[in-house]
């Protein structure tokens, strides 16, 4: 190691810190500003991320944001909104926006600009002036785990279309887009917030499918992309994206022209620091070119301090160049200067609830089989079976449980015609065997995938975010539906409480 703490051309300690402090995200926990969140913005900490663990209410909600920006004018206030089944404004009820897989679906980039721009106005109303989306994935293995209906579709051409219309419609409407996941996890059968997936393609591939949605992103001026914690061998075999100077300065920088703030994924993921601990995580991450470092929803004073003395330490030992440290504070400034707090736009039009319910319904895959079903004149009975979600959706209400038309399986009546709604369901879904023994009885049975169809499911609704799931239920069982509940303007989130995970 080459030391360099008496290097007089270094800054002081309590300057290198400052720097450092400007390249941090970290997120908190409690419903309230913790002390040493406001310390920290006061030394010049980049940004904020908000979870679920911070909220309780839409009044607290607001409380909170109001400490924070009141706390610091400039800081980037941030969460991940995709709209669809990942939310964080709606977390207890379901998002009013379809989510990008039936955005996909719809096939009208005016109309997925208008989602973007209904979700910028409602968190530029709470202060948040970055966004961590959308999801720009090409997801080509349908059995992925943790992106799904977080993808416009699973041709990169038709994805990278709707990408740059998201981006436009959110950054059109004063808040800053962050397309993810670099260089793309769609091709992948594993959670990186549980391990280390790879991709495993050859350089023409990438180029073609991967990187396009990316190129279309950075082409409509997208303010910020996020790395992903995922191993891409035909671009560097020995470090995942995040950690790799091939692929974010070679790749990202010089070969796709992308000169704006490169985010991280949460670093308290397995994918990038199960061996390492996130200290030497951070240090690797802006060593490779990022530039904010997203640290994850737990992080406490004292995680916060010891990632900041790391990069500090590694600034004095040589082991991190300061230019690259300036570098990475300089263009998160930027970020935050470029997106100051701004008022809602406000453009959205009231909607046509019909209308949207109608285009949702439209974008469902539905078999011979549902059509029979829902062609019989039986009354329905809508039963929703238990299915994990993974850690970036949470527990969101979802399906005909999130609009109150879920009943269950033992309060069914005998002559009912049933739908069994469930999703990600897999060969080892239980939602199978009951169907069999249902049908076995001589019950009238469809399966719902309310998830990014896998096989076997006689109709797939591609998303399960509340207006997906009230356009559902209006199809299912047309007498149960709740009314109005599938807006694709903003709602005020006075009525629906906000929280969320993981990126």
């Amino acid at each position: 190691m080459n030391s360099m703490l008496n290097n007089p051309a270094l800054p002081s300690t309590a300057q290198l810190r400052t720097l450092a402090a400007g390249t941090l995200m970290p997120g908190f926990t409690g419903t309230s500003m913790p002390a040493w969140i406001g310390s920290a913005l006061d030394a010049g900490l980049g940004s904020v991320c908000i979870y679920g663990t911070n909220l309780s209410s839409p009044t607290q909600l607001a409380s909170l944001m109001g400490q924070l920006r009141a706390a610091s004018a400039t800081v980037l206030l941030t969460l991940d909104e995709e709209g669809g089944d990942v939310t964080r404004l709606h977390y207890l009820t379901g998002s009013n926006q379809p989510g990008n897989a039936v955005l996909g679906r719809i096939d009208d980039p005016a109309t997925t600009a208008a989602s973007a721009a209904a979700i910028a106005d409602e968190l530029a109303a709470l202060g948040f002036n970055l966004n961590l989306a959308p999801d720009a994935d090409v997801n080509s293995t349908a059995s992925n785990p943790v992106i799904g209906v977080r993808s416009f579709g699973a041709l990169a051409p038709h994805v990278a279309v709707h990408t740059a219309a998201w981006v436009k419609g959110l950054q059109d409407a004063g808040v800053a887009a962050c397309a993810k996941h670099f260089p793309g996890h769609g091709d992948t059968a594993t959670d990186s917030h549980l391990a280390l997936p790879t991709i495993d393609v050859d350089l023409d591939t990438l180029r073609e499918r991967e990187l396009l949605p990316f190129a279309a992103a950075i082409a409509a001026g997208v303010a910020s992309i996020m790395t992903s914690h995922i191993m891409v061998p035909v671009l560097d075999a020995e470090n995942p994206a995040t950690f790799s100077t091939a692929i974010l300065g070679d790749l990202l920088r010089a070969r796709l022209g992308f000169d704006g703030a490169i985010i991280t994924d949460a670093l308290d993921m397995a994918g990038a620091s199960e061996i390492t601990g996130i200290e030497v995580a951070a240090v690797r991450a802006l060593a490779a070119g990022a530039d904010l470092l997203c640290l994850g929803s737990e992080t406490s004073a004292a995680r916060y301090e010891g990632i900041l003395a790391a990069i500090v330490a590694a600034v004095q030992a040589g082991d991190l160049p300061l230019e690259r440290l300036r570098d990475a504070a300089r263009r998160t400034a930027k970020l935050a200067a470029d997106y100051p707090p701004a008022s809602p736009v406000g453009n959205a039009t009231a909607p046509d609830h019909a209308a949207i319910n109608a285009a949702i319904t439209g974008a469902f895959e539905v078999s011979a089989v549902a059509r029979d079903w829902l062609e019989n004149a039986s009354a329905p009975a809508l039963v929703q079976i238990d299915s994990e979600a993974n850690m970036a959706v949470g527990q969101v209400p979802w399906g005909a449980a999130a609009v109150g038309a879920a009943t269950a399986l033992k309060f069914v009546d005998q002559q009912a015609k049933i739908a069994l709604i469930g999703r990600g369901l897999d060969a080892g879904h239980p939602i199978w065997d009951l169907a069999d023994s249902l049908r076995a009885d001589g019950r009238r049975v469809i399966v719902v995938e309310c998830g990014w169809p896998r096989g076997g499911a006689d109709l797939v609704s591609f998303g399960a975010s509340l207006s997906v799931s009230a356009a559902l239920v209006s199809l299912l069982a047309p007498n149960r539906a709740a009314a109005g509940e599938a807006p694709l303007a903003a709602s005020s989130t006075a009525q629906d409480p906000s929280a969320g995970l993981r990126a």
